[in-house]
């Protein structure tokens, strides 16, 4: 049996959602051991994954395969579909949706090393 669901996918993930999608997209395919496994110790309990798995799925996030009581669980959104719109949500919140800002406040803040820049200038161009 397979189950999804993708009407929440707009919501937007916590960092303990986010830590899990990260593995989830690495793996493409997980069961909540496998999920735990590659976690940063202190890991969290088993209940606690699941219950967080379970929650993405309520969002829209992962679907799951069932095999008897075992859900092997799978994203429905993509890292890169959840990535532009997370962007494009924080250019619009944060910086009017200027391009231009969000690079001024990077710069400003001395958080661009000054050969990314000269990437930046290059990726622009194209």
């Amino acid at each position: 049996m397979v189950r999804k669901k993708t009407d929440n996918a707009q919501q937007e993930l916590t960092k303990a959602e986010l830590e899990l999608m990260q593995v989830i997209w690495d793996k493409q395919k997980a069961l909540v051991h496998d999920i735990l496994d590659v976690l940063p110790e202190p890991k969290p309990a088993y209940n606690t994954v699941s219950t967080i798995v379970r929650i993405l799925e309520q969002k829209g996030f992962v679907g799951h395969k069932a095999y008897g009581r075992t859900y092997e669980y799978f994203p429905l959104v993509s890292k890169e579909a959840y990535t532009q719109r997370y962007m494009t949500t924080v250019l619009d919140n944060f910086f009017d949706g200027s391009l231009s800002r969000l690079v001024s406040f990077f710069s400003e803040q001395e958080s661009i090393p000054a050969g990314e820049v000269n990437e930046i200038l290059q990726m622009l161009k194209k």
